[in-house]
């Protein structure tokens, strides 16, 4: 398989698993259950403009979104079972049942992890929008499967503090060019750990009922690693991160996919706006 396939398939694969019921989630439904102590007053500014820029508290956050990936941990693994099973949910012929749910999953939780870390609504009407698979959700499997540039890709395009230096990168507020082939760099590298690693069950073909409670097995010991790597990323990248940390992932960026600064990055002066955007200095 080339380079071109693998990440085709991460795409066709997501664009996929999206489609199974339950894995598109509604941003404010979502907010409003994971905050429903909060008044209403500060519910409206949590919906308005996110948790973290309303002012909701770094442990708040974490202990919200360590919950959820225990709680999707949990019940992911029955429905892993469901679906190890023969005649298990298969919404195409070309991928298999486990792959869609393993990367149902994943989905899920890590549009509840980054809505808690403050995500704009990642839907247009419930409807697909293929820019957002090969950006955001890419971004967001490639930091929790460990594809290599994915952190620090995702604390830059996260942080407030970054949004000065990204203003030197050549077109990025016009056309989201950096983003897209970082994007596609970790659609490969995820792609060929996908088929070396995740899925690689010979033993559920020759033994099905075996290979559903390995499925489950599976999706037990890995989600929960997997989303505490994004809530790391994502808490560093809104309340701790230097400006040291910041020259060090646009180096190893810069490195690895030959982006080019058209001048010294100058952040002190939008570091002062930290308040109004909710990170801490």
């Amino acid at each position: 398989m080339s380079e071109k396939e693998k990440s085709t398939s991460l795409v066709e694969v997501i664009s996929a698993a999206i489609k199974i019921p339950g894995v598109k989630v509604n941003r404010d439904i979502f907010l409003r259950e994971a905050f429903k102590k909060a008044s209403s007053e500060k519910m409206e500014r949590i919906l308005e403009v996110g948790p973290v820029a309303a002012g909701c508290t770094r442990k708040q956050l974490k202990n919200i979104a360590n919950y959820y990936v225990n709680l999707r941990t949990l019940t992911s693994t029955g429905i892993s079972f469901v679906t190890g099973l023969p005649g298990g949910l298969a919404m195409t012929a070309t991928i298999p049942a486990d792959t869609l749910q393993y990367f149902a999953v994943a989905i899920r939780l890590a549009q509840e992890i980054a809505y808690i870390y403050g995500a704009e609504d990642l839907w247009c009407d419930e409807k697909v929008d293929m820019e957002k698979i090969q950006t955001d959700l890419i971004l967001y499997c490639g930091v929790m499967f460990g594809a290599s540039g994915a952190s620090a890709t995702l604390r830059v395009l996260t942080a407030a503090l970054a949004k000065q230096a990204l203003k030197k990168i050549p077109r990025m507020a016009a056309n989201k060019i950096f983003l897209y082939h970082i994007a596609k760099s970790i659609a490969r590298v995820v792609g060929l750990k996908m088929s070396k690693n995740i899925f690689a069950k010979g033993v559920a073909k020759a033994l099905p009922i075996i290979g559903g409670v390995f499925s489950g097995t599976l999706t037990f010991v890995t989600m929960r690693p997997m989303g505490h790597k994004l809530i790391e990323d994502l808490d560093e990248a809104r309340f701790d991160y230097s400006q040291e940390e910041l020259e060090a992932d646009l180096k190893e960026l810069q490195k690895k996919f030959g982006l080019k600064i058209e001048e010294p990055i100058e952040t002190t002066d939008f570091c002062d706006s930290g308040a109004n955007t909710g990170v801490t200095k």
